[in-house]
């Protein structure tokens, strides 16, 4: 059985998230844990406190009305979990240091999903917005952002471009879903240079076909962070895997990736996770 974590900030229940949960449940039983995250006010939209290495330390500012919001929300998440036979958990006290608690539950934690299109949605004019950003930077287990409106997956696009992160990714995906892997899986190496090949093709290949029975190869010929997203939206009823949003990356330079075009379109489920 494996522990699921299920965010939602104050006002926003993703239904996208709960059904994709719901889902690996039919599969495999899991203990879905819902963290209810205190809602962010756009008047006074963060204060600060502290600094020096790490940098501010975000502090959401909770308004009055959180605690009936996020009750009704909590009460939603029980009866869909009741309903549907899954083995849950609630954890609710966030009114301080949001991220960082996050980030400490993902210590203890599988996987943890979120719904990118309602995941602090008031904040930032795009997706993903600076909080989906913060949050992803610094999870310490894979993610998957789910967007509102989605097809379970029957097929896996394994985003590989020759790094020991997305090679990592290949690997998490597979120890995490043993039932998805048996979909149509495929490959995808994108660089618009011709010449360039497939790094350590061979090596991928043996590893990958290991783990993905039914896999197929691909090169394709772009700008991965221009045309990659517009590419992925094409293929209906998938699941992208990839190693971005690694720790290693400034938080700003996460707006440039080709991930974050994906789930600013909000075509597909993103599995995502780093060394």
């Amino acid at each position: 059985m494996k522990k699921i974590l299920l965010a939602f900030d104050g006002p926003h229940f993703s239904d996208a998230a709960f059904e994709f949960a719901r889902k690996m449940n039919e599969s495999q039983p899991i203990l879905l844990t819902g963290i209810f995250l205190p809602q962010a006010n756009v008047a006074n939209l963060w204060s600060y406190s502290g600094g020096g290495i790490s940098g501010p330390v975000y502090i959401p500012l909770v308004e009055n009305d959180d605690a009936k919001v996020i009750a009704k929300n909590i009460s939603r998440f029980e009866l869909k979990c009741r309903n549907s036979g899954i083995d849950y958990r609630v954890h609710k006290d966030f009114t301080d240091f949001a991220l960082p608690e996050l980030k400490k539950e993902t210590v203890f934690a599988d996987l943890l999903i979120i719904g990118s299109g309602s995941f602090y949605e008031n904040i930032g004019s795009g997706q993903p917005n600076e909080y989906l950003e913060d949050a992803l930077h610094g999870v310490e287990c894979p993610v998957i952002v789910v967007p509102e409106k989605f097809e379970y997956p029957t097929r896996n696009i394994l985003a590989y471009d020759g790094s020991k992160s997305s090679v990592y990714a290949i690997k998490q995906f597979a120890y995490l879903f043993p039932e998805m892997v048996k979909n149509t899986s495929l490959l995808v190496y994108a660089n618009e240079e011709a010449e360039q090949k497939i790094p350590d093709e061979l090596f991928i290949e043996e590893l990958a076909a290991r783990h993905y029975p039914d896999l197929s190869i691909m090169k394709l010929a772009i700008n991965p962070r221009k045309h990659f997203a517009s590419w992925l939206g094409e293929k209906e009823a998938s699941i992208l895997i990839s190693g971005s949003f690694g720790r290693s990356m400034i938080s700003r330079l996460i707006k440039k990736s080709f991930i974050a075009s994906v789930i600013k379109e909000h075509k597909i489920p993103v599995f995502i996770t780093h060394r």
